[in-house]
């Protein structure tokens, strides 16, 4: 049954061109399933995605709707300083341009960014020692993950080229006491990359809330684990689970294809 609602959004879809509508469409599912896996705060965070057929455009969310009635015509496109470059009735949250921007100015495979506070991500984020080896989920996490010191509310511009020097080459980001980033070449990559860290950060939390002695594996166990890491990766992150993500989509509420 659908849960769609009329937020007095009007299609864009005469406007832009195919590709663009494709990614709009892979953006809006994007919101739709980090609301899905209940890692969204209201109207806060963000998730973006360059525009495949415009040099520096790209889309984030509306500030003021909640990431369960994001569309694909929603979406705002603005450049990298941060200026709307097609009509809309929404403003952006100035905080997400200058974190997704920087990612976006940084490197042409961080085609997608996400960002959440969520509340094991947080949680984690705020451990002096960062996401540990306790999980096979985490091993694979770990190799591709930096870590980036809290500097207050984003929205210092000065902060991109620290932010992008502590990301490196890396595609998922611990932002300190703050929440998590993923970057990918595509929705999916981002989202699967997402999905993982998400999931090591809270079965970190609940193994430290067991209250009993931890097993670590060693060290050469982990480095196994980070060799295997990188074949998956190297297979495509998202290229088998992306659609059936969008098939569940498609059975809650088709309604992000508008």
């Amino acid at each position: 049954m659908s849960l769609a609602v009329d937020t007095g959004i009007t299609s864009v879809r005469d406007q832009v061109s195919d590709a663009e509508w494709k990614v709009r469409v892979e953006l809006a599912a994007t919101y739709r399933l980090v609301a899905h896996y209940g890692w969204s705060d209201l109207i806060y965070t963000h998730i973006s995605a360059r525009v495949p057929d415009a040099e520096n455009h790209f889309l984030i969310n509306p500030y003021g709707m909640t990431f369960d009635e994001i569309t694909a015509s929603s979406l705002v496109k603005i450049d990298l300083e941060g200026n709307i470059v097609m009509e809309s009735p929404y403003m952006v949250n100035p905080a997400g341009f200058t974190i997704h921007s920087a990612v976006h100015g940084a490197g042409d495979d961080h085609h997608a960014v996400i960002h959440t506070h969520s509340d094991d991500g947080v949680a984690v984020s705020a451990q002096a020692d960062g996401l540990l080896p306790l999980s096979q989920t985490s091993m694979i996490v770990r190799e591709d993950l930096a870590y980036h010191d809290y500097e207050g509310i984003a929205l210092n511009h000065d902060e991109r080229e620290r932010l992008i020097a502590d990301l490196g080459d890396k595609h998922s980001m611990i932002l300190r006491n703050h929440g998590l980033l993923t970057a990918g070449a595509s929705c999916a990559d981002a989202f699967l990359r997402l999905f993982f860290l998400e999931r090591a950060c809270t079965m970190q939390i609940k193994a430290l809330a067991g209250g009993t002695k931890l097993s670590i594996p060693s060290q050469d166990v982990q480095d196994v684990v980070s060799a295997q890491a990188k074949f998956q990766d190297s297979n495509g992150m998202g290229n088998l689970a992306w659609p059936a993500l969008v098939r569940t989509l498609d059975r809650i509420d088709p309604s992000y294809k508008d």
